[in-house]
Protein backbone atom coordinates (compact mmCIF):
# COMPACT_ATOMS: atom_id res chain seq x y z
CA UNK A 1 0.00 0.00 0.00
CA UNK A 2 1.22 3.37 -1.06
CA UNK A 3 1.78 6.57 1.37
CA UNK A 4 -0.93 8.26 -0.17
CA UNK A 5 -3.52 5.14 0.43
CA UNK A 6 -2.19 4.89 3.98
CA UNK A 7 -2.91 8.43 4.60
CA UNK A 8 -6.34 8.15 2.83
CA UNK A 9 -7.21 5.68 5.13
CA UNK A 10 -6.27 7.18 7.78
CA UNK A 11 -8.00 10.28 7.01
CA UNK A 12 -11.58 8.24 6.21
CA UNK A 13 -11.31 6.49 9.68
CA UNK A 14 -10.26 9.92 11.30
CA UNK A 15 -13.96 10.97 9.61
CA UNK A 16 -15.85 8.72 10.52
CA UNK A 17 -14.78 8.58 14.33
CA UNK A 18 -15.35 12.91 14.20
CA UNK A 19 -18.87 12.01 12.20
CA UNK A 20 -19.69 9.13 15.00
CA UNK A 21 -19.21 11.77 17.61
CA UNK A 22 -21.08 14.65 16.19
CA UNK A 23 -23.64 12.28 15.95
CA UNK A 24 -23.76 11.58 19.92
CA UNK A 25 -23.31 14.76 20.37
CA UNK A 26 -26.72 14.99 17.88
CA UNK A 27 -28.66 12.22 20.08
CA UNK A 28 -27.42 13.63 23.02
CA UNK A 29 -28.73 17.48 22.70
CA UNK A 30 -32.27 15.94 20.88
CA UNK A 31 -32.34 13.92 24.27
CA UNK A 32 -32.11 16.91 26.52
CA UNK A 33 -34.64 18.99 24.48
CA UNK A 34 -36.84 15.88 24.73
CA UNK A 35 -36.65 15.64 28.63
CA UNK A 36 -37.20 19.61 28.59
CA UNK A 37 -39.86 19.66 26.59
CA UNK A 38 -42.00 17.27 28.34
CA UNK A 39 -41.01 17.72 31.78
CA UNK A 40 -41.27 21.25 31.45
CA UNK A 41 -45.11 20.67 31.03
CA UNK A 42 -45.39 18.05 32.83
CA UNK A 43 -44.05 20.44 36.04
CA UNK A 44 -44.08 24.11 35.43
CA UNK A 45 -47.28 25.62 36.01
CA UNK A 46 -46.67 29.37 35.54
CA UNK A 47 -43.39 30.96 34.88
CA UNK A 48 -42.05 32.96 37.53
CA UNK A 49 -38.50 34.15 38.80
CA UNK A 50 -37.48 31.03 40.82
CA UNK A 51 -38.38 27.54 41.04
CA UNK A 52 -39.90 26.52 43.77
CA UNK A 53 -38.94 23.11 45.64
CA UNK A 54 -41.48 20.93 44.50
CA UNK A 55 -41.16 22.26 40.88
CA UNK A 56 -37.30 21.29 41.38
CA UNK A 57 -38.28 17.92 43.03
CA UNK A 58 -41.04 17.18 39.72
CA UNK A 59 -38.08 18.35 37.33
CA UNK A 60 -35.34 16.06 38.58
CA UNK A 61 -38.10 12.98 39.07
CA UNK A 62 -39.45 13.60 35.66
CA UNK A 63 -35.59 13.70 34.02
CA UNK A 64 -34.43 10.34 36.29
CA UNK A 65 -37.80 8.55 35.05
CA UNK A 66 -37.20 9.70 31.71
CA UNK A 67 -33.62 8.25 31.99
CA UNK A 68 -34.68 4.71 33.70
CA UNK A 69 -37.04 4.11 30.79
CA UNK A 70 -34.96 4.97 28.60
CA UNK A 71 -32.25 2.84 29.51
CA UNK A 72 -34.63 0.19 30.23
CA UNK A 73 -35.92 0.33 26.72
CA UNK A 74 -32.72 0.07 25.43
CA UNK A 75 -31.23 -2.69 27.27
CA UNK A 76 -34.54 -4.60 26.69
CA UNK A 77 -33.93 -4.04 22.81
CA UNK A 78 -30.08 -5.42 23.16
CA UNK A 79 -31.57 -8.19 25.09
CA UNK A 80 -34.03 -9.09 22.29
CA UNK A 81 -31.39 -8.76 19.45
CA UNK A 82 -28.96 -11.05 21.27
CA UNK A 83 -31.94 -14.16 21.29
CA UNK A 84 -32.52 -13.35 17.77
CA UNK A 85 -28.74 -13.36 16.46
CA UNK A 86 -28.39 -16.96 18.89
Amino acid sequence: MSDFETDLTSNDKELQEFLMMEKQKAQVNAQIHEFNEICWEKCIGKPSAKLDSATETCLSNCVDRFIDTSLLITQRFAQILQKHDM
